[in-house]
C-alpha cells in the first residue's frame, strides 16, 4: 500500500509495483484515510509519506503500530536528512526510501521490506546521525550493550544494518535461516531493542558501520 499525499506519487509508485514480478499495491490513500483502509486491505508492506499536510507521517504510523497485527512499514521521503527520519524509526518504522529511488530498484526494497530486511543504506543512516548529534541518547549504556554480542552475532548485525533479510544473511554467512532467526532474536534481546532499524542505528553508534569495522565482519562470512 502507498500512503502519499500527491495523487501522482501513489499512481506513480503503482504503476511501477504493480508491474512488478509477485508484488500487488492493494491500496493507495492520503495521510487521513491511511488507518482506515490498512484496517480494511491488511497490506504485507506500507509506504508511508512522511510528511503530509492533512495528517502527517509519524501519527499515521503510531496508528498503525497499534494495530493487533502491523504491516512492515517505509517512510517516503525527498531528502535523505529529514528531520523526521530518525523519530519515525525509532517509532517503529523498517526504513525509508528516498521518493527519487530509481524505479527499477523500487521492487527489490519492497521485496526485502517484505522478506524482514531493512531498507537503509549505511551511508544514508550515517548523514542522519551526523546531521543530528546526540541522537538516541542515553548512549553509552545503550552502546556498551553491543559488547554482550558474540563474534557471530556482530557479524549478523553488521548485515542487519546492510538490509539483508534473514535468509540473505544466511547465504552470505553459510547459517540456516532459523539459526539467522535465533541470532537475530538474541541480538534483539541483548541490545534491548524492539527492531531490526533500532538495532541498526544503534550499531552504527557503536561503529559498527564505519569503513574498517564494517568490511571486517562482513569478510569474515566469505
Amino acid at each position: 500500500m502507498v500512503v502519499d499525499d500527491e495523487a501522482l506519487v501513489r499512481s506513480g509508485f503503482e504503476l511501477i509495483l504493480n508491474a512488478s514480478d509477485g508484488i500487488q499495491v492493494v491500496a493507495t490513500a492520503a495521510g487521513a484515510q491511511a488507518a482506515d483502509v490498512i484496517r480494511r486491505e491488511h497490506p504485507d508492506v506500507v509506504l508511508l509519506d512522511i510528511r503530509m499536510p492533512d495528517v502527517d507521517g509519524l501519527t499515521v504510523l503510531r496508528e498503525i503500530q497499534t494495530l493487533p497485527e502491523p504491516p512492515t512499514v517505509a517512510m517516503l521521503t525527498t531528502f535523505d536528512t529529514d528531520e523526521y527520519i530518525l523519530t519515525a524509526l525509532r517509532s517503529g518504522a523498517a526504513g525509508f526510501l528516498l521518493k527519487d529511488t530509481e524505479p527499477e530498484q523500487l521492487a527489490q526494497l519492497v521485496r526485502t521490506l517484505a522478506a524482514g530486511g531493512v531498507v537503509m543504506s549505511p551511508k544514508a543512516s550515517r548523514t542522519l546521525l551526523r546531521s543530528h548529534p546526540g541522537a538516541g541518547a542515553p548512549q553509552d549504556a545503550d552502546v556498551a550493550r553491543v559488547n554482550l554480542l558474540s563474534d557471530r552475532e556482530r557479524d549478523v548485525l553488521v548485515l542487519i544494518a546492510d538490509g539483508l533479510s534473514n535468509a540473505d544473511i544466511g547465504t552470505h554467512i553459510h547459517l540456516s535461516a532459523g539459526t539467522v532467526k535465533d541470532h537475530v532474536s538474541s541480538i534483539l534481546t541483548k541490545l534491548r531493542v524492539s527492531s531490526r532499524v533500532q538495532a541498526a542505528l544503534l550499531a552504527e553508534r557503536a561503529g559498527l558501520l564505519s569503513d574498517d569495522g564494517a568490511d571486517a565482519a562482513r569478510s569474515n562470512g566469505r
